[in-house]
This record gives structure tokens, C-alpha cells and sequence, in this order.
């Protein structure tokens, strides 16, 4: 991660009524990963990482902080959205809670 992005503070927040989860770099949004949810079951849609944020590793970030949140809630995970697919497909601690389409 840069040293800009170490300095600054990050919050990831999941916005139910938007269905995503937030990253902010010092309250402004910087990217978020959409999903839809079923009972115990979360699909992830679509991440981004918005292009003045890029190269500072946000996206990998709010993965990790989605996914950790996915699992600790006891939630299936369904990665539709090719960025986090490929996460997971690195971090293969992740798969007992995966659901590959």
C-alpha cells in the first residue's frame, strides 16, 4: 500500500440499504463492492475502485474486509464479480465458505 494511503483513514462500512459495502479514504467514498443476499448466502456483483484511488491497494483491502465480514457472519459466498473471484482464488482460506458459480 502506498505511504498516502497508510496515512489516511479508512473506513468500510456495509450499507444495507444500498447493498454494498463502502471504502472510504478520509470520508470520501472510494470504492465499493456490491452484492445481493439470500439467507446465509451473500453474491458479490461488482467491486470498484474508483480511478483516483487506484494502485494503492484499496481493492485487495476491501476484499479482505468483505469477505472476513461474509465468514464471520456464517455466510455462503458467491463470487460473481471477477475481482474478488480472483482475491479468493490467491487466498485460498476462503473456500470452505465459497459457493463457485
Amino acid at each position: 500500500m502506498s505511504t498516502e494511503a497508510q496515512r489516511a483513514e479508512i473506513t468500510i462500512e456495509r450499507n444495507d440499504e444500498a447493498r454494498r459495502y463502502e471504502l472510504r479514504l478520509d470520508g470520501d467514498l472510494a470504492g465499493y463492492a456490491q452484492f445481493r443476499t439470500n439467507p446465509q448466502r451473500i453474491t458479490f456483483t461488482h467491486t470498484v475502485v474508483l480511478p483516483e484511488y487506484g494502485g494503492k491497494g484499496l481493492g485487495s483491502r476491501l476484499a479482505k474486509h468483505v469477505l472476513d465480514d461474509a465468514v464471520e457472519r456464517g455466510d455462503t459466498i458467491v463470487p460473481v464479480c471477477p475481482f474478488i473471484g480472483h482475491f479468493l482464488k490467491e487466498h485460498p482460506e476462503y473456500e470452505a465458505s465459497v459457493d463457485w458459480p
